[in-house]
C-alpha cells in the first residue's frame, strides 16, 4: 500500500467515525472531539466536505455554561436517503430513511404477490418507491429489497411461499426500473437488523421472530446478524418439531410454520383477517385462545431449539406476533422455561417489537444507511 493509500484509508476511517458519533446523537465539534479521541483541526477538515455536499448541517451557535457558543453538527433534514422495500406474501411496502435513521416517509399496501407476475410485484415495487421520492430533492443512496425467502450471493435461493422468486436477479431488475444501487436481503435478517441500527433495541444478541404466511427469524449475534455460510442461518419457520406431522411447502414434515404461521392461526380460530382475530380476543372468544395458545406452544418449542444452538437470551416477537404478544406469551414463555436449557437460571426474555409491521422495510432502508456510513466514500459519488 503506498502513502497515499494509507492516508486515504485514515481518512475514510476518520470519517467513519465522525459519522457514527453522529449517528449516536449530535454534537459540536468539541463534543465530537470528546467522543471521537479526534483533534478538533481534524474534524474541521472532515466535516467540511460533508457540511459542502450537504450531508451535515451546522446549527446556530448556542451557549451552555462557560466558554465559547458551541454550533451543533447534526445531519441536514434534506441529506442523502436511504430507501427500503419489502415484497412479502400478502403486502409490499416501502420507506425512506435519513442517515440518522429518521424515517422520513413510508407506504405499505396489501397485495397478493402469489396470484401477480413477478414483474407486475417489480413494477409495482419501483412504481411505489418513485411516489414516495418523487417530490424530494434528497440523493438516493440506494435500495435495500427484503424477500421471503433465502438469499445467497445476491440471488434468492429458496423460496418456498414465493419460488418465483428463485433464480432471479431480483436486484438488478428493480435496480434497471429505478435507475439506482439495489441490495437484496432474507426479510427475517432485516427485521433483525432494524433492532440494532441506529440503537440496539434488544441488545446485542437476541433472535427476531415474525410471522405471516411463513415464519422467518433472524440471529443477532455480538451485535451482527448471523447468516451463515450460505445464508441459511435462523430458518426457524422449517424446524420440524413433529417428525411424522403435518407436511410442509419445503417438502417436509411437522415444520413450526405448519403449526404457528399467521394462516394456520387464523384458519383455527376461524378468522379471515388478524384484526378480526384481535377483536375475537379482546371479547374472550375461546376459539380464538385456543388457537393462538397452540401456536405458542409450538413457536416455543422452535425457538427453544434456537435458543439452545445459539446460547441468545432474548427473544423479540415482530410483526403480527408482536400485535398478538399479550394472547402468546405465556404459552411461548412456558415452553422456552420448559426446553431451554438452565431455562430458571438464564433469565430469558420475550419482548414485543416496539417496530410494529414496519420492521423489515425500515431494516432494508436501515442496510443502505448503515453501509454508507460503513463506507463514507459512497457519500462523495
Amino acid at each position: 500500500m503506498t502513502t497515499v493509500d494509507h492516508l486515504r484509508q485514515v481518512r475514510l476511517g476518520n470519517l467513519r467515525t465522525v459519522l457514527l458519533a453522529l449517528v449516536d446523537r449530535p454534537g459540536s465539534r468539541a463534543d465530537l472531539a470528546s467522543r471521537t479521541g479526534l483533534t478538533k483541526a481534524t474534524l474541521s477538515n472532515l466535516t467540511e466536505p460533508l457540511l459542502a455536499n450537504g450531508v451535515l448541517i451546522e446549527e446556530p451557535a448556542t451557549l451552555a455554561g462557560i466558554g465559547r457558543p458551541s454550533k451543533p453538527l447534526r445531519f441536514h433534514p434534506d441529506g442523502p436517503v436511504a430507501v427500503g422495500a419489502e415484497i412479502n406474501v400478502s403486502h409490499l411496502a416501502v420507506e425512506t430513511l435519513g442517515l440518522d435513521g429518521e424515517t422520513i416517509r413510508r407506504h405499505r399496501v396489501a397485495a397478493d404477490s402469489r396470484r401477480s407476475s413477478l414483474t407486475e410485484v417489480l413494477d409495482r415495487v419501483a412504481t411505489l418507491i418513485r411516489e414516495l421520492t418523487a417530490d424530494s430533492p434528497r440523493k438516493l443512496l440506494g435500495v435495500g429489497l427484503a424477500v421471503p425467502g433465502v438469499v445467497h450471493d445476491g440471488v434468492v435461493v429458496r423460496a418456498p411461499n414465493l419460488p418465483e422468486l428463485v433464480g432471479v436477479p431480483l436486484a438488478d431488475e428493480l435496480g434497471r426500473r429505478l435507475g439506482a444501487d439495489v441490495e437484496l436481503e432474507n426479510e427475517a435478517n432485516l427485521a433483525a437488523l432494524a433492532h440494532l441500527w441506529p440503537q440496539h433495541l434488544a441488545g446485542e444478541d437476541f433472535v427476531h421472530v415474525s410471522a405471516d404466511v411463513g415464519i422467518g427469524a433472524g440471529v443477532v449475534l455480538n451485535g451482527e446478524v448471523y447468516r451463515g455460510v450460505s445464508g441459511f442461518a435462523g430458518e426457524l419457520g422449517h424446524v420440524v418439531i413433529e417428525r411424522e406431522g403435518v407436511r410442509c411447502t419445503c417438502g417436509s414434515r411437522g415444520c413450526v410454520e405448519r403449526y404457528a404461521g399467521l394462516d394456520i392461526i387464523l384458519r383455527e380460530a376461524g378468522r379471515r383477517r388478524l384484526d378480526s382475530l384481535l377483536k375475537a380476543l379482546e371479547a374472550g372468544d375461546e376459539k380464538a385462545a385456543g388457537s393462538v395458545a397452540a401456536a405458542g406452544r409450538a413457536l416455543g418449542v422452535g425457538l427453544a431449539t434456537l435458543m439452545n444452538l445459539f446460547d441468545v437470551p432474548t427473544v423479540v416477537l415482530g410483526g403480527s406476533y408482536a400485535l398478538l404478544h399479550e394472547h402468546l406469551a405465556v404459552a411461548v414463555q412456558s415452553e422456552m422455561d420448559t426446553r431451554v436449557l438452565a431455562g430458571g437460571e438464564r433469565h430469558t426474555r420475550l419482548l414485543a417489537s416496539p417496530l410494529g409491521e414496519f420492521a423489515v422495510v425500515r431494516g432494508a432502508a436501515g442496510l443502505i444507511a448503515r453501509r454508507t456510513v460503513q463506507q463514507p466514500e459512497r457519500l462523495f459519488v
